[in-house]
């Protein structure tokens, strides 16, 4: 009987925390169990229930510039709080089984029993606990400084998405990859614009680097700090060979730089939309945080070589490379990916493009709710190392909306490449007429009926 009775106090107690303690041991220790159990259980269901009937309150609350950290916080020290608790009732309820009356085989088991629960109790707590703290830091350290919020632009989000290398030499970094995502602000439907890093001569939107060329972007062949007319020079001229500051006073004080800044005004100027925010992805970070995905799922179609650099090109792969991308369906790690993304030396700079896009959707299609979950820790701590941006705050719980949606829809790819766009001379006219038909496409009229 005492061992029937040891089995059912660390069951039930760990169950329902403080019910051991109502019914054989410490009534007053038991009811604050009980209490802070019930009131664990109704703020889930609250929140549950926010999520599906006031989703969009809830999440405006949760990443609130000043409301959402105080929240964040308050949820971590309840939640620390409340494992401290279930230890404590974990351990009184051990003391209660009274293991030296049960059955000497169901002993060992009782205690082992207990001693698992613990851990799972505490290690449980303490994952919630920890996974609070890191999102609110994760939050205040990407979305510190930012631009203001911004209505959409013709009914879409835009947003600058710029790849490089932060490591060493960033002082002379380029944009390896330009691209600009467009948001329905309706419907979530969402189209990758690619640039080419090297298109050339383009026009800009309205601002200060329009009126320095407003024949377009040329070149500045100076051996002591010149540029070209790529796009992916941009940086490289505003700030280290003109002063950037003056070009775009207010760059830094919205999260931003005067490189960035350029090259926003470059992609509006060529692709004819507005494009108000920007993300940086740092290739160092991209890494890390597919590993911290698990590793993403990528159809290879022909074999890529792993190294190399400009001091190999012209030279037989297989003289540097250090390793080779085989082709069929693979999972890769982040070092693996990182390669796929960049490498250039056996292919051209249009198939390095796509190559791209196709991370970036399966990165998108892998973000799913058990992924980030399990691995939420990780994947928020790549995040910090790997992005820079100037969207808002304010604006991420509607951001949050509009992810959900467009993972319900298909992406929608467009690359500014051969033999769509001529490399050598773009017309951008055409450009920006394809991409607003592409945003914007003509709804089909009905037939006449007879």
């Amino acid at each position: 009987m005492m061992t029937r009775r040891a089995w059912w106090l660390v069951i039930i107690g760990w169950l329902i925390p403080g019910s051991a303690q109502v019914l054989a041991g410490d009534r007053r220790l038991g009811r604050f169990g009980l209490r802070a159990t019930l009131a664990a259980w109704i703020i889930a269901i609250l929140l549950g229930l926010g999520l599906v009937l006031w989703r969009q309150g809830v999440t405006s609350a949760m990443f609130a510039p000043v409301i959402g950290p105080i929240l964040l916080t308050i949820a971590q020290v309840l939640a620390a709080a409340y494992g401290l608790l279930w230890i404590v009732l974990g351990i009184d309820t051990l003391r209660l089984t009274r293991l030296v009356k049960t059955r000497t085989p169901a002993r060992y088991g009782i205690a082992v029993l207990s001693v698992l629960l613990l851990v799972v109790s505490g290690g449980s707590a303490a994952y919630a606990a920890g996974s609070i703290g890191t999102a609110r830091d994760t939050l205040g350290s990407i979305f510190g400084q930012s631009g203001p919020s911004m209505p959409p632009s013709d009914g879409y989000y835009n947003i600058l998405l710029l790849g490089a290398d932060s490591g060493e030499g960033r002082d002379s970094m380029r944009f390896d990859s330009i691209s600009v995502v467009s948001i329905n602000a309706s419907t979530g439907a969402t189209t990758i614009t690619g640039i080419p890093r090297d298109m050339p001569h383009f026009p800009f939107s309205p601002g200060p680097m329009q009126d320095l060329y407003p024949d377009g972007h040329e070149g500045h062949a100076d051996p002591t700090c010149g540029w070209g007319s790529g796009i992916n020079q941009l940086r490289t001229e505003v700030e280290l060979c003109r002063d950037g500051a003056a070009l775009y006073p207010d760059a830094e004080a919205r999260g931003s730089s005067p490189g960035v800044e350029a090259t926003k005004d470059a992609a509006e100027g060529i692709l004819g939309i507005e494009i108000p925010y920007y993300v940086f992805v740092d290739m160092h970070g991209f890494a890390a945080l597919i590993d911290a995905l698990g590793g993403v799922e990528i159809e290879v179609t022909e074999r890529l070589p792993k190294g190399g650099g400009p001091a190999w090109e012209g030279q037989p792969a297989e003289e540097w490379a250090i390793g080779w991308i085989e082709p069929g369906v693979q999972r890769m790690d982040g070092d693996t990916a990182q390669w796929y993304a960049r490498s250039r030396y056996t292919t051209s700079d249009w198939d390095r493009m796509q190559r791209q896009r196709q991370l970036q959707q399966a990165i998108l299609a892998q973000f799913t709710p058990a992924t980030v979950l399990t691995r939420f820790q990780d994947v928020a701590r790549a995040g910090t190392d790997l992005v820079e941006t100037d969207v808002p705050q304010s604006m991420l719980s509607y951001f949050v909306e509009l992810g959900l949606k467009a993972k319900e829809q298909p992406v929608t790819p467009v690359e500014l490449v051969p033999p769509l766009v001529d490399p050598e001379q773009p017309d951008y006219s055409a450009i920006r007429e394809m991409i607003a038909e592409t945003l914007h496409p003509a709804t089909p009229s009905a037939e006449p009926t007879q």
